[in-house]
């Protein structure tokens, strides 16, 4: 499959088992973190397919006037892969192995801002990548330090469009039919905001540590009304 923008000609090649891709450390320590509990949550809540990938800091490739582009975002939402896991082990190519990503973020460091760079020459940046080669529907870039979050969507004008939150300061993402908002609060020993995903009912998805807390507090309830009646529960 071809495709043109930018003068560029776009083509969806399986990365050479050979190449040899980046290696660079995560920026900081807070955004495998924050990953890994945007994962977790989806998982727990039965709304990760067993064909989606959520990758984290993995290249997304393709390929522009023969010449190969990785992006690594620090998270992805992909509905589905067509082909077999083994296969997108180092690298995903979209349309050859499966659905663009629905969803990309960037979560804000102390580098120079390349997550809003719309450079269009070879290799180029972050935003035009998602925006005018991939054409990702929804890009986020979110500030850890100050719990601020941007969502972007793709436009009828195929640009990204700065989009306002709703009355719950939370966004709407069609394509995974749930909300994504800022949250202040503690998973494994970080203090801080997170993103995280709620129903279209509004209830939050809840990750391991939370769902654990949750059972603990109706067994506690549980044995109290027993005893309420003269029960003794098992132990």
């Amino acid at each position: 499959m071809t495709a043109l923008t930018q003068d560029y000609q776009i083509t969806w090649e399986k990365l050479p088992d050979d190449y040899k891709l980046p290696d660079d450390p995560v920026d900081n320590i807070n955004q495998p973190a924050l990953a890994a509990a945007l994962t977790q949550s989806l998982e727990l809540a039965g709304k990760l397919p067993p064909n989606a990938l959520t990758p984290t800091n993995y290249g997304i490739c393709a390929t522009l006037n023969g010449r190969i582009v990785v992006k690594a975002p620090d998270w992805a939402y992909i509905p589905k892969i067509s082909v077999d896991r083994e296969e997108v082990i180092r690298s995903y190519t979209p349309q050859l192995q499966g659905d663009i990503p629905v969803i990309v973020m960037e979560f804000l460091s102390d580098t120079d801002g390349t997550e809003y760079s719309v450079k269009p020459t070879y290799p180029p940046g972050k935003w035009f990548f998602y925006e005018r080669i991939l054409k990702v529907p929804n890009y986020i870039i979110f500030d850890p330090n100050s719990g601020s979050l941007e969502m972007y969507h793709l436009q009828n004008t195929e640009q990204y469009i700065l989009q306002e939150p709703d009355e719950n300061q939370s966004y709407w993402i069609a394509q995974m039919n749930l909300y994504l908002g800022v949250w202040q609060g503690t998973r494994e020993n970080r203090a801080g905001k997170w993103l995280r995903w709620w129903d279209e009912q509004g209830n939050l998805l809840l990750w391991g540590g939370e769902l654990a807390e949750q059972e603990r507090q109706r067994a506690e309830r549980l044995a109290a009304q027993l005893r309420a009646a003269g029960i003794e529960p098992e132990v």
